[in-house]
């Protein structure tokens, strides 16, 4: 992605457009094709966007993300056997990050599960996958649940940063506090009500907030008219793609596929635990065993360069992987990437080569998430 912002574009056929995308052009934003949508790449510049969200405050519209309500008697239990984190123990009023799985123990996407009510939970799910994602929960919930797509209704906003917390307080009913880390709440915001999750996808603090398409445009103006004294930036898709690989967040199609375990993208905390019998669990037992599976690295570029998907990992001449995600940190001042190579070879301090135009640049692992 270009760091230097551009006038949008006239739309593609057949894309769709969130409730902001008028919003989003009378702001100057860069509208590109993401996931089906026409969605804002950026604003100003992906730089400038990118550190407003670590020192202030970013606002991004991402209505293109899916949720997909679960109800009935069996809701809580169909999704106990459909995603790897324990949904039993999860409270009302709380979030859980998991993963849904195939027979083979592979990802079909990652979730993040909320539980409204005694019998109501959902899951926000990626853009990519809303089809996908909505025809499996289907399948495999049992008919006695009511499974229902509300993507097309719903529009997410994410306000991001050490600041979000202080903004919204200011426009928040005292009657119906902000929720905290990992909490979810029925909110007054601005006077509409708003479902507010105390979770993001930045690695900065934060809340992502769940509002009727027709108050969209409302509860953005307000949180942009509040938030503007202390620094906040309308945020677009690059900016939240530096920032979530600077957190070492994996984004499906990347650093998640059908191909790959939850074990082999570094993600086995979420999976608790295998014998509970969850789908792809039996899978997933089995694959542990194998000798010497890939595993996802994090790693800096030693040399001059900057690492992208698809570039090949070698290790003294050989070719041992691909880059997943790769780009220069803001933050850091450094180009970082993510990638897979054999779990003998992920060590940090492991000495790497990106195959960058032909050209084999030093990096090494390191540890993760990138930023301290």
């Amino acid at each position: 992605m270009s760091d230097e912002a551009t006038g949008s574009q006239a739309s593609p056929p057949n894309l769709r457009r969130t409730a902001l995308h008028a919003t989003h052009a009378a702001l100057g934003a860069r509208l590109v094709p993401f996931a089906g949508y026409e969605m804002p790449v950026q604003y100003t510049s992906i730089k400038e966007e990118h550190e407003a969200v670590r020192e202030r405050a970013g606002l991004f519209d991402v209505s293109h993300m899916g949720q997909i309500q679960l109800r009935g008697k069996r809701a809580l239990a169909a999704a106990e056997e459909l995603v790897t984190c324990e949904v039993a123990t999860l409270a009302i009023g709380r979030a859980r990050y998991g993963l849904l799985l195939d027979e083979k123990g592979g990802c079909i996407d990652d979730v993040m599960l909320s539980r409204t009510g005694e019998d109501d939970l959902f899951f926000c799910v990626n853009a990519s996958n809303v089809d996908v994602a909505h025809g499996w929960i289907r399948e495999h919930a049992g008919a006695s649940v009511k499974v229902e797509n509300r993507s097309r209704s719903t529009s997410l906003l994410a306000l991001q940063g050490p600041a979000a917390r202080g903004i919204l307080d200011g426009l928040c009913d005292p009657d119906t506090p902000l929720p905290r880390r990992f909490r979810i709440a029925s909110c007054r915001i601005a006077g509409l009500p708003v479902l507010a999750s105390g979770t993001g996808y930045t690695g900065s603090p934060g809340f992502e907030l769940y509002v009727e398409n027709k108050n969209a445009v409302s509860l953005w103006e307000a949180l942009m008219e509040a938030g503007t004294p202390a620094g906040l930036l309308p945020a677009g898709l690059g900016a939240r793609d530096t920032l979530r690989l600077e957190a070492a967040l994996p984004l499906y199609g990347h650093e998640l596929d059908r191909d790959t375990t939850p074990f082999e993208a570094g993600l086995e905390r979420f999976v608790k635990p295998l014998d509970r019998g969850f789908l792809g669990a039996a899978a997933l037992a089995e694959r542990a065993n194998e000798p010497d599976p890939k595993r996802l690295v994090g790693f800096e570029m030693v040399g001059r360069g900057i690492a992208r998907a698809d570039y090949e990992i070698l290790i003294e001449g050989t070719i041992v992987g691909r880059v997943t995600s790769g780009a220069p940190s803001p933050t850091l001042g450094k180009s970082i990437g993510l990638g897979y190579v054999p779990r003998s070879k992920s060590g940090v301090g492991q000495r790497l080569d990106i195959r960058i135009r032909n050209k084999d640049v030093e990096a090494v692992v390191v540890e993760t998430p990138f930023l301290p």
